[in-house]
């Protein structure tokens, strides 16, 4: 998805009042942040560990999802989130994954394996930071 209609998507979410215009300033500001760091191109770069989130998704080896998300992003996204669900408590997992980032780790956080009884079919996810 281009830059302009994922700012037009976050403009429509504050209009609509799924997202408070202080939440869609900090929503803007780290796409606006992710969209001006440096891409890695390969190797391990000095200061570029760590600053990215991917979530995939196999069903049957058939990639079904694979997204890559700055991890400013998932931050702000995780601190909205808990505004519609408070009983859950995301500030474990946003300080998790900044001790994470911070600490320059990379590799998978979670790997799990789930077989469907109706449909006998496997579905893996992985997320992990690079």
């Amino acid at each position: 998805m281009g830059e302009n209609s994922e700012r037009i998507r976050i403009l429509q979410m504050i209009a609509e009042g799924k997202v408070t215009a202080e939440e869609g300033a900090a929503l803007l500001e780290a796409l606006e942040a992710s969209e001006a760091a440096p891409k890695q191109v390969g190797g391990d770069a000095a200061g570029l560990r760590g600053r990215w989130l991917r979530i995939q998704v196999w069903e049957e080896d058939q990639t079904k999802v694979n997204v890559r998300l700055p991890m400013r992003l998932v931050e702000v996204g995780l601190k909205i989130a808990q505004r519609f669900t408070p009983e859950q408590d995301f500030g474990e997992i946003v300080d998790a994954l900044n001790e994470a980032v911070q600490k320059g780790l990379v590799g998978k956080i979670i790997d799990v394996t789930d077989i469907d009884n109706e449909k006998g079919k496997p579905t893996r996810v992985e997320i992990s930071i690079d």
